[in-house]
C-alpha cells in the first residue's frame, strides 16, 4: 500500500542512516521499525486486582462513638484550640 507520511526531519535521518548502515531500502527500515513499535504498544496480560489485608486497630475507647467521626472531630479541634488559648493567658 502506499501512502503519505510526513516525518520530523531527526527520525527522518536516523531512518534513512539505519538504511545506509544495513543495506537496506528506507521503505523496509521504517516498515521494521513501525511493526517493532506497534508490537510494543500491544495491551500486555491482565493485571491481578489489588487485595488489602486489614489490619485490627483495637477498640475505640469508652464513650467514643466512631459513627459520628464529624462529631468527634470537631471536638477534638476545639478542645485543642481551647487548650491553645489557655496557653497564651
Amino acid at each position: 500500500m502506499r501512502t503519505t507520511l510526513t516525518l520530523d526531519d531527526d527520525l527522518a535521518r536516523t531512518l534513512k542512516q539505519r538504511a545506509l548502515d544495513s543495506g537496506r531500502s528506507f521503505k523496509e527500515v521504517v516498515n521494521e521499525a513501525l511493526r517493532a513499535g506497534l508490537e510494543g504498544a500491544s495491551p500486555g496480560p491482565a493485571q491481578r486486582a489489588y487485595r488489602l489485608t486489614p489490619a485490627a486497630m483495637g477498640k475505640a475507647a469508652p464513650g467514643l462513638d466512631l459513627d459520628k467521626t464529624l462529631y468527634l472531630a470537631t471536638r477534638l479541634e476545639d478542645e485543642e484550640l481551647a487548650r491553645k488559648l489557655e496557653l497564651r493567658k
